[in-house]
């Protein structure tokens, strides 16, 4: 089961990294398309690129990678970081999934921003989260870091 799971997070965290990656280079390379025809195969490849490929990619990604830290029982101090590092994966997905809508929605005149911005923002992202993965390195002293309130208890009841 968790061979299983392992594989399914991996293929799906490998296609959605290389869509954050193609989509942005593709609605750069769209930008300008006046032509009926080119806009509508611009429409076309970002509209089902985000929703039919990136979105379902990082859905399965996520939902087997939790599913892969209840299964195994992980509770080290790496996921907790890589757990913000997906997170801000997943805000260069929506905003990536925000240009395709603006781009579809201004019909070629939404002037759209350079791709290695998007690039420049999920690439040491992706970095960050494959090494924690591969290294699993003791973050002992990032906790001692912390202030002593958040890493204690509130009392609170959930």
């Amino acid at each position: 089961m968790i061979a299983l799971l392992k594989f399914a997070h991996i293929a799906a965290l490998l296609c959605w990294c290389a869509s954050l990656i193609a989509l942005p280079v593709l609605l750069y390379h769209y930008r300008g398309a006046r032509i009926q025809s080119r806009f509508t195969e611009f429409r076309l490849v970002t509209h089902y690129g985000y929703i039919g490929f990136a979105s379902p990619a990082a859905v399965i990604a996520i939902a087997a990678g939790t599913a892969l830290v209840f299964a195994a029982d992980i509770h080290d101090g790496w996921l907790l970081v890589k757990l913000a590092f997906v997170a801000g994966m997943a805000l260069v997905h929506a905003w990536i999934g925000h240009l395709v809508l603006q781009s579809g929605e201004k019909k070629g005149r939404y002037r759209m921003p350079h791709p290695m911005i998007a690039i420049a923002l999920v690439i040491p992202q992706m970095a960050v989260v494959f090494w924690l993965v591969l290294a699993k390195p003791d973050l002992a002293w990032l906790a001692a870091r912390l202030p002593a309130v958040l890493l204690e208890t509130q009392g609170g009841s959930l």
